[in-house]
């Protein structure tokens, strides 16, 4: 039988963090293994016991979440989704760069947190429309913005095909490296399509596009499905228009 994947829970609000394990509780797939009211605390736990899936809230008192999450990521203790809400958007570039696997609005559905588990869970990173491409958008065009700890930055300055004298030797090489079907299949991925929407796109079958998701990510370097969306925009190969 498989082992239900293992869930903790970060949040300064304790009626946050009861209500996500009230409606994790009865989803016979995921456990919630502990919860912890700040950064400090939850690392302390997750050390001792690690987990599949952190879910994240960004501002804590002491250590926040932007630091947590650097290093639950850098110790392997777990894939992090943060927690957030429109208005403070800003602090997940920080998060971007810290290592968090996808973002989850607080307000989300009791199926949409769930699925947003389960897709992280399985490598394929939350691209939720709302939230996650306007940010890689931002993330990628050569404006400033603001960077997690509220200063100022340039942005990475790489847009498109017209910009392809700013891309470096690594992700040129990894560009001419990927299949035309890998391609294919990156832009969907950019586009926020799942593997079984690339799938019936493509006429491929499930697992046909998870070999090449996979290779996706051997060749561009990439973690997760939002590593590959940012190389696909940094590179011209896909764009948010």
């Amino acid at each position: 039988m498989k082992q239900p994947l293992r869930v903790f829970l970060v949040d300064d609000q304790e009626l946050v963090r009861s209500g996500f394990s009230l409606v994790l509780s009865v989803e016979p797939g995921i456990e919630v293994v502990g919860s912890a009211a700040n950064g400090m605390s939850a690392l302390e736990q997750l050390r001792a016991e690690p987990a599949d899936i952190v879910l994240m809230d960004i501002q804590m008192p002491g250590m926040s979440g932007l630091e947590a999450t650097r290093a639950v990521v850098a110790e392997g203790l777990g894939q992090v989704i943060m927690l957030t809400t429109f208005d403070r958007s800003d602090y997940l570039f920080g998060a971007l760069q810290a290592g968090a696997s996808g973002f989850l609005l607080k307000t989300a559905s009791a199926e949409d947190l769930v699925a947003a588990i389960e897709a992280v869970a399985d490598g394929h990173a939350l691209l939720s429309p709302e939230v996650t491409l306007p940010l890689i958008r931002r993330f990628v065009e050569p404006d400033s913005f603001r960077s997690g700890d509220g200063t100022h930055s340039a942005g990475p300055g790489i847009r498109g095909p017209a910009r392809d004298e700013e891309i470096s030797p690594d992700q040129a090489r990894a560009l001419d490296e990927l299949s035309e079907r890998e391609k294919e299949v990156l832009v969907l991925m950019a586009q926020g399509k799942s593997n079984t929407e690339i799938a019936a796109e493509l006429f491929l079958g499930l697992a046909t596009v998870k070999t090449h998701v996979s290779r996706v990510f051997a060749k561009t370097g990439s973690r997760d499905r939002v590593q590959a969306v940012i190389f696909a925009l940094r590179t011209g190969l896909a764009d948010l228009e």
